[in-house]
């Protein structure tokens, strides 16, 4: 599977013009070749426009996400449309999502080549520090896997790569690639090679950072998407301004790793 991180330049809270770059850097993508594409968190709002967040929202199957699963069928791609704010109460109207649920969710939505809809992820550890997340949206709840061309795939966002029990339910789900969609600004970058790498390792398995890249006011994203392979090595990472990285991951890589290094099945509870 070739794999296509966009690194997007994230521009406020202009998500019309956002959106638009989102769906030329997918066809691009899809024109090299890219069998799954993946955009960052909050690509169309921006993670810091935290005051356009209820303005920007919408359903799962609203228009913007609408028109990305047609953008996927049109090129017939897998996509990760990064994450958007859902509107929890218009999703369960529409009979998807949470049914009664009400408020704003960190919503990442993974479409296939047909432009259907096969994994939602809300984000679960909304991020408090220096930022309003946790006063404007609703933790998520749920941790699925699916597979996607032949391949285990799960999901996280940004912050919750601090937390390493997240991705060892995905692994036991059976996830052999994890997607993370982020906004992970200045100046922790060290954080963010380290977490995802050690992600990687602690699981034996594909893990996809994707960040943005753009100013906002005080706070500026470090790009720096990176994809590790189940041994933590980088197989592919770029510097903060927009690009799209591009890497080959390999289920049977996956399955030859944990059989020469058996970690997972090592585990004492």
């Amino acid at each position: 599977m070739k794999l296509a991180c966009v690194q997007l330049g994230v521009e406020g809270a202009e998500v019309a013009g956002n959106v638009d770059r989102a769906e030329r850097r997918i066809r691009e993508a899809a024109a090299d070749g890219a069998d799954l594409v993946v955009l960052p968190e909050l690509f169309d709002v921006g993670y810091f426009a935290f005051d356009a967040y209820a303005r920007a929202a919408e359903s799962l199957a609203g228009p913007r996400l609408e028109r990305l699963a047609g953008v996927a069928a049109d090129e017939g791609v897998n996509l990760l449309a990064g994450t958007i704010v859902e509107d929890l109460a218009a999703s369960a109207a529409d009979g998807i999502g949470v049914p009664e649920a009400e408020g704003l969710a960190n919503a990442a939505v993974l479409f296939d080549r047909e432009g259907e809809r096969r994994l939602t992820f809300r984000k679960h550890h909304l991020f408090g520090y220096g930022s309003e997340e946790t006063e404007r949206m609703v933790p998520g709840e749920t941790v699925p896997v699916v597979e996607l061309d032949g391949i285990g795939v799960g999901v996280t966002t940004c912050y919750d790569l601090r937390f390493p029990e997240l991705y060892r339910r995905l692994a036991e789900q059976g996830a052999e690639l994890v997607l993370v969609p982020s906004a992970w600004p200045y100046p922790r970058v060290e954080h963010w090679r380290t977490l995802g790498r050690a992600r990687a390792i602690e699981n034996l398995a594909y893990v996809a950072t994707v960040n943005g890249s753009g100013t906002f006011g005080d706070d500026a994203l470090c790009g720096r998407t990176t994809v590790y392979d189940p041994w933590g090595t980088t197989l592919a990472s770029s510097g903060e301004e927009p690009t799209t990285v591009t890497a080959t991951v390999d289920p049977e890589r996956v399955d030859g790793v944990r059989e020469e290094f058996p970690a997972l099945r090592d585990r004492r509870l």
